[in-house]
């Protein structure tokens, strides 16, 4: 797979800063790729974005985006990237369809005309087809302080999508919507990636937005924990366990122990396993059991178990996990 993002020994210092907010990270992103960029606050992942998408300078480092410089060749680099921010970027008192306007002016894609119906039919029948497909048709010519923040974060996918970028950014693009708005946004989202093989760059609060990305990155006071897909974090990073009782719970904790199963007891018997299947051991029980239930790792598991770690370094080129301090 052709990389179409590549950071290498990326650092950020803000002169205010003991500690770089970004510390000597580097990663790639795959074309056609849904990645997923995830942290608590203040991790680094919006100063990282804001550096890949030309609106903030770094302090060393290469990043290259489609095969272009950030800050050499910016401007090539905004051409293939499309952006929705964290924070709102509407102008309030132009309509939805003036905000889109003014965005494809200022993107050179055609010459600005005072109304919709003076600009040129290839707009237009864009404008009309995807505001359609996201629901917003109604409200195309309505003031956005009369859209809903659904609605609102609806007509920023269409101003990011309008010229077709190769790399769309997401930062915290569902936040504040209810839950019937994300699941529009991501089904149109995945439309689009498949329709058009848009690589997809995701910065999220919700960890089940991430559990169907190609591959993530969990960055940590500005370093990468861990990188990998999401499975391979929860199948190797984490230990399956069984939740188990029984009315004897005595006679069941000596059958653990007597197999060699180490265990702890909360509301009932949670048995952590490797190197054994669960059907293996439920087999080997003779207590009758009253509770039974498979634990899967989940990746907020994986989440949590990882940025309460020591920080570690990760070879980007693969999997392998270089704990430092541990």
């Amino acid at each position: 797979m052709n990389k179409i993002i590549e950071i290498n020994d990326l650092v950020k210092q803000y002169n205010s800063a003991k500690e770089p907010a970004v510390n000597h990270i580097s990663f790639s992103v795959g074309e056609g790729e849904f990645f997923a960029f995830l942290g608590p606050n203040g991790a680094g992942k919006t100063t990282t974005i804001s550096i890949l998408t030309t609106t903030l300078s770094k302090t060393s480092g290469e990043v290259k985006i489609a095969g272009y410089d950030v800050e050499k060749e910016a401007q090539h680099v905004r051409d293939e990237v499309g952006i929705i921010f964290q924070q709102p970027s509407l102008d309030p008192n132009l309509s939805a369809e003036e905000n889109i306007r003014f965005h494809v002016c200022l993107y050179g894609m055609v010459g600005y005309r005072p109304s919709f119906k003076m600009m040129p039919a290839a707009y237009r029948n864009r404008v009309i087809e995807l505001a359609e497909i996201v629901g917003i048709k109604d409200s195309l010519f309505k003031p956005i302080k009369k859209l809903s923040g659904g609605m609102q974060r609806k007509l920023e996918i269409i101003r990011s999508l309008i010229h077709t970028p190769k790399i769309l950014f997401l930062d915290e693009p569902t936040q504040g919507l209810d839950a019937l708005s994300r699941r529009d946004l991501w089904n149109y989202i995945n439309e689009t990636r498949h329709k058009n093989g848009t690589t997809v760059f995701l910065t999220t609060h919700y960890i089940d937005e991430a559990e169907k990305v190609d591959k993530l990155c969990i960055i940590n006071r500005g370093r990468i924990a861990i990188s990998g897909s999401p499975d391979e974090m929860k199948q190797t990073l984490l230990k399956q366990e069984l939740v188990l009782d029984a009315d004897n719970r005595d006679n069941l904790t000596e059958e653990l122990i007597q197999m060699g199963l180490p265990y702890h007891i909360e509301e009932h018997i949670t048995v952590p396993y490797q190197n054994i299947t669960a059907q293996e051991i439920i087999a080997k029980l003779k207590s009758k059991l009253t509770v039974l239930k498979i634990k899967e790792p989940s990746l907020e598991d994986a989440y949590i178990e990882y940025i309460g770690k020591p920080v570690a370094t990760v070879n980007p080129n693969n999997s392998q996990i270089i704990v430092k301090g541990a």
